[in-house]
């Protein structure tokens, strides 16, 4: 019992990754921005240096240093990145356990590979960058008919047409059609790979999610509302507090319509203490509380802050390291 709860509460973190809509509609855009720019590399930036040596370099990189480029992005760009960082910095890592960490881990990586991915397997089936990189280890032996002699420094300079002597042009066609069939095989193989990989994904966090389907869309439309919320209300806040410490320094601030009308609304801004900060701010791992949900750390912190019980929040925090 203890082993299927602890893979069950690990698995929550992985139904983080799949299960809004937004999320998938949000890596497709990322899929498709990246197929275009892609394209256009191809079109205005890629010129293959046909050079024994550098094509295999220039190849590899051009497939490598671009998804490189986009992983790094977009681990940059994970909300969850920072939430785990956070939680690092703030508690140590006391109350996330090692396998709640990696899970979490997994799920920043797997929203961070769409784009390096999408941009490896588009360069795969296009066969530009791998025809460069390999066309210097084709075997001329294999190629029937082509004349002795030659070696890597001839075969590297196929890329580039009118490089090559004349009595040679009409092998490029044999030698581009095999490397574009291997580049294309080993491109279809890794989309399926990617598929089986997301299905199994998808089945494994419909068997150990403790939450039927309703619940967890209605979790999902919770977070977007909360997080779409927080920041504006955030935004009003940091101007209303900035206003009244610049009125405080210059005797009146310079406000348009619409930031007079909020301040008229709203009156002030007390400033919130880093501690309550600190409560609201991690990763956080979906808990109930007598049998109702607390959906995330803002919700967490304000039910047991209504009920005036701050040392039950804390101990109940330090449960997510069990």
């Amino acid at each position: 019992m203890a082993a299927a709860a602890l893979v069950t509460e690990n698995f929550k973190f992985v139904s983080l990754f799949f299960k809004s809509k937004d999320v998938m509609i949000f890596n497709g855009l990322i899929a498709l921005g990246t197929v275009a720019g892609q394209t256009a590399y191809n079109v205005f930036g890629f010129h293959c240096p046909c050079s024994s040596g550098r094509n295999y370099r220039y190849g590899l990189a051009a497939i490598g240093v671009p998804a490189l480029a986009f992983f790094l992005v977009g681990i940059m760009m994970n909300r969850s990145t920072w939430d785990l960082v956070s939680e690092c910095r703030l508690r140590k890592c006391r109350k996330l356990s090692g396998a709640a960490g990696f899970a979490l881990l997994g799920t920043i990586v797997g929203r961070a590979v769409v784009a390096p991915l999408t941009w490896v397997v588009i360069s795969l089936l296009q066969g530009e960058a791998y025809t460069c990189a390999l066309s210097e280890f084709v075997d001329p032996s294999t190629l029937e008919g082509f004349p002795s002699g030659h070696g890597k420094e001839v075969m590297a300079r196929f890329p580039c047409r009118g490089s090559v002597p004349e009595d040679l042009e009409g092998f490029w066609v044999e030698i581009e059609r095999r490397l574009k069939y291997e580049s294309q095989l080993i491109g279809w193989l890794l989309v399926a790979g990617m598929s089986v990989m997301v299905f199994l994904m998808l089945c494994m966090k419909r068997c150990c999610s403790p939450l039927g389907y309703q619940q967890e869309d209605y979790w999902s439309q919770y977070r977007c509302s909360e997080k779409i919320l927080f920041e504006r209300t955030a935004g009003v806040h940091a101007r209303l507090l900035a206003a009244e410490n610049i009125k405080g320094f210059f005797g009146f601030v310079a406000l348009n319509k619409e930031e007079k009308e909020q301040l008229a609304e709203h009156q002030s801004a007390t400033p919130i203490c880093s501690t309550n900060w600190n409560r609201v701010t991690g990763v956080y791992l979906y808990r109930e509380k007598n049998g109702l949900p607390l959906y995330s750390r803002l919700n967490k912190w304000a039910t047991y802050t209504v009920e005036n019980n701050v040392d039950a929040m804390e101990q109940e925090m330090d449960m997510l390291s069990l």
